[in-house]
């Protein structure tokens, strides 16, 4: 699982943190007495055999099940199901071929039921039911991560929206397709399977395993059949349906598909195109090859959860649609993609036997992002997604959870910034420490021992003891059953009498928790560099090296590993050195941080850095500072804009130029407002509305049917700093149809200004529904930080329209 929503409201908070606002409601914390064990087996699945239809204008599945399962180990004369808002209509054990009745009991959740008589733990039974799912009756919540929980949804059924498909598509984890199939839905069971999936004639149809067959049936419908003979997860089971493209690729001899609506099948192979590439790598990594018979990739309208890592089947939200032009910038979900494939090994091979340890899935999804990057892209990229991961965690306020977690209050809190961004982290620190070969080799050894089964952070550990031989309690005492992470203000202090250095590292997190830290410290005396391997473990440690001179860079955390908050007291001279010397992308944009936070004029060493994002950081961060832009400056960027190949930096060069209003840049502006990257046409078009702004006007409004990302950001807010009620449908169209982002909230203001202008007031009551219906996209744990955006944006309206709309405002916005 890939959560969408999380990552961005953990880093939207590191900008609005200051607006958060106490919250007066006093939690329950009776959860934190509650012990979460894994679920005791009393029966095992064996196989799962379905048959199912859809009725697709009552939105309800009627099904047919055959499960295969044995007693676990003591002999047992009942059977429990998890069953979720069924129409039970028949129960019984099967002898052969025939169907013998069983007494059961159904309380709406799960189904008890009175076997026929005691089997042992030789023994095997299958149990047929007979049911009709109703999805849309269930009433649960989700996560932040997870924010539904009906299993089987039915989107569009009956083609009363003509903007959007009909597509049928299920969503398990986390203990959810027990809503469309009886099953014990527990992620410590594994099961194989078979599904015949009946359907309207003109979708196609997707689920785990291989299509074995296909039936053209007399009612205008087909009958498709699809076998899994591996054993997997019951959360992992899956079905999608609809009128799909299926484009194809190959790995190994292997089918990998991408379903995608047919109008973006001329995108497909650019969002999801290094898959088989991605097959490879990791395969490669983990000394297993890629275990199940094919790997398939849907991407389902209204998906809830970011993206799901259904065994051989993983499903997408709409966000991995990406045209040419947005390519062209980069693709944005290409992170998404490898998370979901790696979880094909970690998560769907070897499985977190409790959600308690779905850090054994899931921060090794996140871990597996950076080992993509790092391959296709160089470390530099990879060091950028790891510390933004890190951030995401920082500013979560999660410092008092175990990334192992026995209490909480719901397995769905589980799916958080520590059990994503911390252990993806945590994992990083964990290779570091171990070397590279000796990693991945734990890992195939915790693989291969665990292999259709399921495993825990225990297992981890011994799997990594057996091949390092070292005790590894420590660390995981430290970080898979502790919380936190240390805090460091870090010295320095070179002694010339007695020619030494001394480095100071002090651990000033709250609390009486020291942590043990192994790091490297490098030296510089002039270019060469001299490593020293030492360990963190005292509230206070003093580290003291004899060199003849005084070094002109001490780099404590050399690697640029550690999961930590740190102030570092170097010099300006220090950090110029540490920029131009230090290996790793952390360091360069440390240093150029510390350029930007202390005005000093060094921060324009960024603006021609070997990685373009360092390049954009610089020119961004220039923009904003109260440094005089002289002339050399202003022709570095110049010379970016006109020269850089990654647009994403060359639209950093082009926007900075933009804000000095220069009609000298008015040819730059004009030669890349027609760029194939929305990035640089964006960037264009916002430095001609500075110079020409009917114009800009203009262009703007012959773009609105191909405006995104930054060029339809800049689309909008030109035409509502400069458009009239005329423009309201485009307005309003462009900002309810925009994907939930951060900047989205910011558009909000924006949107509200535009709102003043609007004389018609169901317009504008419309409009601020609009804004409404994002505020409510938003996991309600992040409203404390973005609602102070939509007040203000509120308030101005308010002011602007008069009572009507402020009583409007009040009814709506709570």
């Amino acid at each position: 699982m890939k959560k969408g929503f999380l990552i961005m409201f953990c880093t939207m908070t590191a900008v609005q943190i200051s607006m958060a606002q106490e919250v007066s409601s006093a939690p329950d914390t009776s959860w934190k007495n509650i012990y979460r064990a894994t679920t005791t087996k009393v029966n095992d699945l064996v196989h799962t055999k379905l048959d199912v239809r859809f009725d697709f204008s009552k939105a309800h599945l009627y099904g047919k099940a055959w499960v295969t399962l044995k007693p676990h180990f003591y002999a047992t004369d009942s059977l429990t199901l998890d069953a979720k808002g069924m129409d039970i209509k028949e129960v019984a054990i099967m002898k052969g071929n025939a169907k013998s009745p069983l007494k059961y009991t159904y309380d709406s959740l799960q189904l008890f039921i009175k076997l026929d008589k005691k089997y042992s733990g030789n023994d095997k039974y299958t149990v047929y039911i007979a049911y009709v799912s109703r999805p849309n009756d269930i009433k649960s919540k989700g996560s932040a991560a997870i924010t539904d929980s009906r299993g089987l949804y039915f989107i569009n059924p009956k083609g009363e929206d003509k903007t959007k498909p009909t597509q049928v598509w299920t969503q398990g984890e986390t203990e959810n397709n027990s809503v469309w199939m009886p099953t014990i839905d527990k992620p410590n069971q594994k099961s194989t399977e078979e599904i015949y999936m009946t359907v309207p004639a003109k979708y196609v149809t997707l689920s785990n395993g291989l299509l074995i067959s296909k039936k053209n049936n007399a009612d205008g419908t087909r009958t498709d059949y699809w076998k899994m003979d591996l054993p997997h997860a019951p959360y992992l089971f899956f079905m999608g349906i609809g009128d799909f493209a299926v484009i194809k690729d190959s790995y190994k001899g292997k089918e990998v598909s991408y379903y995608v609506e047919k109008d973006q099948a001329a995108f497909a192979k650019g969002v999801f195109g290094n898959t088989s590439e991605m097959m490879k790598v990791f395969s490669e990594k983990l000394g297993i090859d890629f275990p199940w018979a094919k790997y398939a990739q849907m991407v389902g309208r209204d998906y809830v959860s970011g993206a799901m890592e259904n065994t051989t089947a993983t499903l997408h939200q709409e966000s991995a649609y990406q045209n040419a032009r947005q390519l062209t910038d980069g693709n944005s979900w290409e992170g998404t993609i490898a998370h979901e494939l790696f979880h094909q090994w970690l998560g769907d091979l070897v499985t977190a036997e409790s959600w308690s340890n779905l850090t054994v899935n899931e921060s090794f999804a996140n871990f597996s992002e950076c080992i993509w990057f790092e391959y296709k892209y160089g470390k530099d990229f990879a060091d950028a997604h790891n510390y933004d991961d890190m951030e995401g965690y920082l500013f979560s306020e999660s410092a008092d959870k175990d990334l192992v977690r026995f209490k909480y209050a719901d397995k769905e809190d589980m799916f958080d910034a520590v059990s994503y961004n911390k252990g993806g982290r945590i994992l990083q620190m964990l290779r570091n420490y171990v070397g590279d070969d000796a990693f991945f080799k734990s890992v195939n050894n915790y693989l291969t021992t665990n292999k259709f089964k399921t495993g825990e952070a225990a297992q981890l550990r011994l799997a990594f003891e057996e091949v390092t031989g070292k005790d590894l309690n420590w660390f995981w005492n430290q970080w898979y059953y502790g919380s936190g992470h240390p805090k460091l203000d870090i010295s320095y202090k070179y002694d010339a009498a007695n020619e030494k250095a001394y480095v100071f590292v002090n651990q000033v997190q709250e609390g009486n928790k020291i942590f043990k830290l192994p790091i490297a410290i490098d030296v510089y005396i002039g270019k060469d560099k001299e490593r020293h391997n030492v360990w963190l473990q005292n509230r206070a440690d003093t580290f003291i090296f004899n060199y003849g001179s005084k070094p002109e860079l001490i780099n404590v955390d050399a690697d640029k590993i550690l999961l930590c908050e740190k102030t570092d007291n170097k010099s300006t001279e220090e950090y110029v050195f540490q920029y131009k010397h230090a290996p790793n992308y952390l360091d360069r944009k440390e240093a150029l941080d510390y350029f930007e936070q202390n005005g000093k004029p060094e921060l324009a060493l960024g603006i021609s850095d070997k990685f373009s994002r360092l390049r954009s950081q610089a020119i961004n961060a220039l923009g904003r500072s109260e440094i005089a832009i002289d002339d050399a400056i202003l022709k570095q960027v110049e010379e970016n804009a006109l020269t850089d190949k990654n647009k994403k930096s060359k639209a950093a060069a082009i926007r900075f130029l933009a804000q000095t209003a220069d009609s000298k840049y008015l040819d730059i502006f004009k030669r890349n407002v027609n760029d194939s990257s929305y990035s640089v046409a964006g960037a264009a078009l916002e430095g001609l509305s500075k110079l020409e702004p009917a114009k800009a006007y203009e262009t703007a409004k012959k773009y609105t049917g191909d405006a995104k990302g930054a060029l339809g950001r800049a689309v909008a807010d030109i035409i509502m700093a400069n458009g009239d009620e005329k423009d309201f449908d485009y307005v309003s169209t462009n900002f309810d149809e925009s994907p939930t982002s951060q900047e989205k909230v910011g558009a909000s203001i924006t949107y509200c200004n535009y709102l003043k202008n609007i004389a018609d007031i169901e317009k504008v009551k419309k409009g601020i529904d609009h804004v409404i219906k994002f505020r409510n996209e938003i996991p309600a744990q992040y409203h404390v930080y973005v609602d102070p955006a939509f007040k203000k944006g509120f308030d101005g309206l308010s002011k602007a329209k008069g009572k009507v709309i402020e009583e409007y405002i009040k009814q709506v916005f709570k």
